[in-house]
């Protein structure tokens, strides 16, 4: 009994280490946002500022269109996040109840593709959006992000597929239901947690990307917010830290507002309790 107490209280230890060691980056940057400039430059940080301040926040917005560019990254993540989910749900289903030499070669695709570098594929993705018209456009930034996403979308989304029992499809035949509208009504319903987490690797993927929006935008109104978040170091290298720290933070929100709103139908078992042996 005591042996057992004592590895529980060191999986505990280990875990709230594990924890702080993550949530230390945000809670710094946090605590950096509401600053003074005196504070910032000093040789004793403190975790909490002695005299926080908003002016960060306000010079932050003054200096570069972070509005803006958030409307951009909005509308490239939310599209990207759509589109892949459409695209995937299909291909997944296909791929995870139809296991024929095609559907395994798409898979071995899906786990090789996760291998390639961004530079590698950012020269073939640049032509391609050249020919089509679309560098320089949010459109084809977000045709790049769900090209980035669909294989990982895919992989998870199979997984979800093979966890939905087979007999409940068999059970809408019998019942005299045709194949859509068992996807419809029977399948697509089970599968509302994978589809939503998928979803949400899509929309955090294109949010926080920085690389391929650096190299196809171009012109300042069509900048994402991770590109824009550059704006504030200058040509020496050297950070307006204050409202760099602020427009991160600002900048990270999205991302945990979306999972805080969706996390409980992310964890949630719809499966439970849907075969009965």
């Amino acid at each position: 009994m005591r042996t057992s107490t004592t590895g529980r209280i060191g999986q505990y230890a280990a875990l709230l280490a594990y924890l702080l060691f993550l949530a230390f980056p945000f809670l710094w940057l946090i605590s950096t946002a509401f600053k003074p400039p005196r504070e910032l430059g000093s040789l004793h940080p403190t975790w909490i500022p002695k005299d926080p301040t908003l002016a960060n926040f306000r010079q932050a917005f003054d200096e570069q269109p972070l509005l803006h560019a958030a409307v951009n990254s909005l509308i490239a993540a939310l599209g990207a996040a759509l589109i892949a989910v459409l695209l995937a749900t299909p291909l997944a289903y296909v791929m995870a109840r139809h296991r024929t030499r095609l559907a395994r070669a798409a898979t071995g695709w899906v786990v090789v593709s996760q291998a390639f570098p961004l530079v590698l594929v950012i020269i073939p993705l640049f032509l391609v959006l050249k020919n089509l018209r679309l560098i320089n456009s949010v459109p084809g930034l977000v045709m790049v992000y769900v090209v980035w996403a669909l294989p990982f979308a895919l992989w998870m989304l199979v997984g979800y597929v093979r966890a939905v029992p087979p007999e409940l499809e068999e059970a809408a035949a019998v019942d005299g239901a045709g194949r859509v509208r068992t996807l419809v009504s029977v399948t697509a319903p089970l599968l509302a947690p994978g589809i939503v987490a998928t979803a949400l690797f899509a929309f955090v993927t294109a949010w926080n990307e920085f690389f391929f929006a650096l190299v196809l935008l171009k012109t300042p109104e069509k900048q994402t917010l991770p590109v824009v978040l550059t704006h504030f170091i200058g040509a020496e290298g050297v950070a307006d830290l204050g409202p760099l720290a602020a427009a991160a933070f600002l900048a990270t929100l999205p991302s945990l507002v979306v999972f805080a709103v969706i996390q409980r139908r992310i964890t949630g078992g719809m499966l439970a309790g849907a075969v009965k042996s």
